[in-house]
């Protein structure tokens, strides 16, 4: 189990609650507001690039995107962050009252706080009304505490197995147990959180899914690309590693839909590398393949949330690092926020010399993902569409509108790594002006670089950027 907030446009909070309390509700109100974002151009410095000798551009790719209908629609809150219990138990919680961390914490809002992790053991919650208590059974916080991350590891952590069926009878004795509480009445249950979905796992799962399905408002489980002990700055290059995850979708909706088809999955936690990260790499401009490839694919088959691990921590995996800098995923989250609305859209790809076809990757290392533009953003009129491309070619790659996308205007906003170290840059420009806070209370104005109508976008090798197709007027993206 874990402690889940959402963070709505305000929250009313009472002064009765503890320090502790009140710094999260900070925290919690930072991330409910939200900013606008400024359609000026601004000054662009280009990155030098290194080209591979003998490589020579491939066939100009036409691209189009069925307007009419979204394919899938995920939760507004799509992008959703973690906090690790260890920010209480290493004595950081005071620095989440921090302007400057809650500036950042506001530039990804609206989403929901998880708060939870591997050190949630050592917490212990209590209600002195909870009405179990006093019949001398176990309460909520009995669950709330041994139910925490990957129930299929708990043999090799506490020596103890618990079997699918068994987990799904625990969690249906916790929502009763709930119910009668009133501040816990309408809370939502999410689980099982189970680990990568192998032989054993899937059968932990299917168990679960037989018992509790209905019981829970979604299914989780948690995803980890790469052991962070070995990784190499090429591994995030890699279109395997990238591909891992689409089979675990697959795994996953295959059990769900068993039971309780149609019922809301959450990927509820995920990291690029495993042991807490390796310096220079998962929080390098490298990472951001992976991580807006994440994006991208499970928006695309129809995950509804996906909770980032973790938005402030120690360790290398996170978004801001411990002295409250904005990493190079922070960045890409906050492009994200502010350019994708829900709804999923299709593209349609293909070489000049052939007739379009359903696809989103093209030799794999072309990504293209297409969404409605968030409508919370002002700067573009509803109908309009973003594109978010990811080229892992050591070539560019040059891309021809076609269809409803047609000669119309576009805006590109291109992320690249800033200084000397290259992918394992920490420290990113766009559309080649450096990233960096104006101040602890200000973000930057993330300024596009208009393309006139019917320009080839041209794809520098190894960056992703994102492309607003302005007043495509498209059917899908007019209205909520």
């Amino acid at each position: 189990m874990r402690v889940l907030c959402v963070f709505p446009a305000a929250m009313p909070f009472s002064n009765s609650r503890p320090p502790a309390c009140l710094a999260l509700v900070a925290l919690v109100l930072a991330l409910g507001l939200h900013l606008s974002l400024s359609s000026q151009a601004g000054a662009r410095r280009p990155l030098p690039v290194d080209r591979a000798s003998g490589l020579k551009e491939k066939t100009l790719i036409l691209l189009d995107v069925s307007t009419k209908n979204p394919v899938r629609t995920v939760n507004e809150n799509f992008l959703s962050l973690q906090l690790d219990p260890s920010i209480i138990h290493d004595g950081w919680l005071d620095f989440l009252s921090s302007k400057r961390l809650v500036t950042l914490a506001r530039g990804l809002s609206p989403a929901f706080l998880r708060f939870g992790g591997k050190r949630t053991d050592f917490l212990q919650f209590q209600n002195l009304r909870n009405p179990a208590k006093s019949r001398g059974g176990p309460g909520p916080d009995y669950y709330l505490k041994n139910y925490e991350d990957e129930p299929n590891n708990y043999r090799t952590m506490h020596g103890r197995a618990v079997n699918g069926s068994q987990l799904g009878k625990d969690y249906i004795q916790l929502k009763s147990l709930l119910q009668p509480i009133r501040i816990y009445s309408r809370a939502s249950l999410y689980g099982p959180n189970i680990g990568r979905p192998r032989k054993n796992v899937i059968a932990l799962l299917d168990g679960f899914m037989k018992v509790a399905g209905s019981t829970v408002d979604a299914v989780t489980w948690q995803h980890c690309y790469i052991d962070g002990r070995v990784v190499k700055v090429m591994d995030f290059l890699k279109t395997r590693l990238l591909d891992t995850l689409s089979d675990q979708i697959r795994k996953i909706q295959k059990v769900v839909n068993t039971y309780t088809p149609g019922k809301k999955i959450w990927l509820e936690g995920v990291v690029t590398t495993s042991a807490g990260g390796t310096n220079n790499l998962s929080d390098s401009y490298a990472a951001g393949f992976l991580w807006l490839n994440t994006l991208g694919m499970l928006a695309n088959q129809g995950i509804d949330v996906v909770i980032r691990h973790s938005f402030f921590d120690h360790g290398y995996n996170h978004l801001v690092d411990q002295n409250f800098n904005p990493l190079p995923d922070y960045w890409l989250s906050l492009l994200y926020k502010r350019l994708i609305g829900p709804k999923v859209l299709a593209v349609h790809v293909a070489g000049l010399q052939r007739k379009p076809r359903p696809g989103r990757v093209i030799r794999d290392k072309l990504r293209i993902y297409a969404h409605c533009t968030n409508h919370q953003n002002h700067n573009y009129v509803r109908g309009s569409i973003t594109l978010f491309i990811i080229n892992l070619h050591r070539s560019r790659k040059k891309i021809k509108l076609a269809g409803t996308l047609r000669d119309k205007l576009v805006h590109q906003y291109l992320l690249q790594p800033y200084g000397q170290e290259g992918l394992k840059s920490k420290s990113v420009q766009l559309n080649g002006q450096p990233l960096v806070m104006v101040d602890d209370g200000t973000l930057p104005e993330l300024k596009p670089r208009p393309l006139r109508a019917g320009r080839t976008l041209v794809i520098p090798p190894v960056t992703m950027g994102f492309y607003v197709v302005k007043n495509v007027n498209a059917l899908a993206c007019r209205y909520r």
